[in-house]
């Protein structure tokens, strides 16, 4: 495979001092989160020539490591050593769940307060987002465009942000962070919502901007992720970094005391009252057809979902699995030109977006972007029993205790009283796993559920939803493009292909 160069004046690396030289060091640093105080004592020293893996379960405190090294938290105490003028925080590249939300809530924002998402009345596409942080300089075109062809993203360049899948706006934010020519390239969890063609040349990629001179500091939950060129490893446990060194041996040690597994397998509370009351076929579509200009979506798609049937939905990124699930929401508004019916009711034939939404619960990262204005953990899943963002009224005793059954039974009770915006990616999908199931909905949405969370917290995901769609009248439909994540409950594939180049899709 053809190497790509990153800098418009050649190998990355001429410039740099000689391996094994400082680069950054982080001397006796403590963090500042909100109200608390995490990492105390830190000490890690980067070396030129060295990438970086970051291990460690959710709320361990990985991100605000990472982000020290971009200057975007705050420190209390200590240092933090700059030893060359390319380990400034204009030349390092930044990708992270928490970016993709904050320029989506940006769009966000923009719609609600204009009706756009743009100045001229039209919404941010991708190459736009792309061409938005600090450019390469001369030759910034040429980049751009060997970026879109070495991502295989060169179809989405013109399509809007909030159209765009996970997976392929992940893609989008890696393209954006190497359009400055990083020395030093930050990667919190980059394969999160990449199909696995995708994740196998991410790697391939990143492989080589190493080769090239490139430093990486990769913040993941899985080791098996961690590309070949990657040789130091650092793992962090409760708020403190507890093991640092060579890549094998650490992970040695990170594999013998780091990963406990000793949660019980959790019992979901059955509330049969709405459950009972699902009709024979939850969901049927007969040759629905959606399109977004003159791209074809989905084409003469036929589905059907029964009681007692647990789906999972697979498919590459671009291959419609987002449209699939908003047509069912009714975040998509063709659903309403298609025949589809839902619980038994034509869309369209009189039901309301609340009486359909009522019956469903949801986890998707689309969702989890629009909780971020310092509402409590608590709040949100108290959110779920009225089907709105935040909560706008007081809860009643049972409702309160409904709340808290589902947050102790995740293990997430003691964030309760914590802003939903300060917890960790993977925390915040506990949250909202649990704001899904607190109203017993007869259908359950599951979008890359798994998604930012911890080996321990991924086997207590996959627990619990096997209990809910095995011991509940909750029916799944589960999307992930892990298939090993698959779980036991699920006795349905629906498999999910992307159009041709010249009709590929924006979800």
């Amino acid at each position: 495979m053809k190497t790509l160069s990153v800098s418009s004046g050649g190998a990355v690396g001429k410039r740099l001092p000689p391996p094994g030289e400082p680069f950054i060091t982080i001397d006796d640093v403590t963090v500042r989160v909100r109200d608390r105080f995490i990492l105390p004592g830190t000490a890690w020293e980067i070396r030129t020539g060295e990438s970086w893996a970051i291990l460690g379960a959710n709320g361990a405190g990985k991100t605000s490591l990472a982000r020290v090294l971009t200057d975007d938290v705050p420190t209390t105490r200590g240092r933090v050593v700059r030893h060359h003028r390319d380990a400034a925080r204009e030349r390092i590249g930044w990708v992270s769940p928490e970016l993709q939300e904050r320029l989506l809530g940006i769009e966000e924002d923009r719609v609600e307060e204009g009706g756009c998402a743009g100045r001229d009345g039209t919404p941010e596409t991708a190459r736009e987002t792309i061409l938005s942080g600090p450019a390469a300089g001369k030759g910034a075109g040429r980049l751009f465009g060997r970026l879109i062809r070495r991502l295989g993203i060169e179809y989405l360049q013109d399509r809007p942000m909030r159209h765009l899948s996970t997976g392929e706006m992940r893609k989008v934010l890696i393209a954006r962070a190497l359009m400055k020519a990083p020395r030093l390239l930050v990667l919190d969890e980059p394969f999160g919502g990449i199909d696995a063609a995708s994740r196998e040349e991410l790697t391939a990629l990143f492989d080589d901007l190493m080769a090239e001179g490139v430093q990486l500091v990769l913040v993941t939950h899985r080791a098996d992720e961690i590309p070949r060129g990657i040789d130091r490893v650092l793992c962090v446990k409760g708020g403190r970094v507890v093991l640092q060194g060579r890549r094998a041996d650490v992970l040695a040690e990170w594999m013998r005391t780091g990963t406990d597994d000793g949660e019980p397998s959790p019992v979901p509370p059955r509330r049969a009252a709405q459950q009972d009351a699902a009709p024979e076929i939850l969901l049927e579509m007969k040759g629905v057809r959606v399109t977004f200009g003159d791209v074809v979506l989905l084409d003469g798609l036929d589905w059907t979902v029964r009681r007692g049937e647990n789906w999972a939905v697979l498919g590459p990124n671009g291959a419609g699995k987002t449209t699939l699930l908003n047509l069912i929401t009714g975040d998509n508004l063709q659903g309403y030109a298609n025949e589809i019916r839902l619980f038994g009711m034509l869309k369209g034939s009189g039901e309301t977006v609340w009486e359909i939404r009522q019956r469903i619960g949801v986890v998707s990262s689309e969702l989890q972007v629009r909780y971020r204005r310092g509402i409590q953990a608590r709040d949100v899943v108290a959110s779920g029993l009225y089907d709105s963002v935040g909560l706008f009224r007081r809860l009643d005793p049972g409702a309160r205790s409904q709340v808290e059954e589902w947050m102790d039974l995740l293990g997430i009770l003691p964030l309760a009283e914590r802003a939903f915006d300060g917890l960790s990616y993977g925390e915040r999908r506990m949250v909202l796993i649990a704001r899904a199931m607190v109203k017993s909905p007869q259908l359950l949405i599951l979008d890359e559920p798994c998604q930012g969370l911890d080996a321990g917290n991924r086997r207590k995901m996959l627990k619990l939803i096997d209990r809910i769609g095995g011991a509940t009248g909750t029916r799944i439909l589960y999307v992930s493009h892990y298939e090993d994540e698959i779980p036991t409950c699920i006795n349905r594939i629906l498999r999910l292909e992307r159009p041709k180049p010249e009709a590929d899709s924006p979800c």
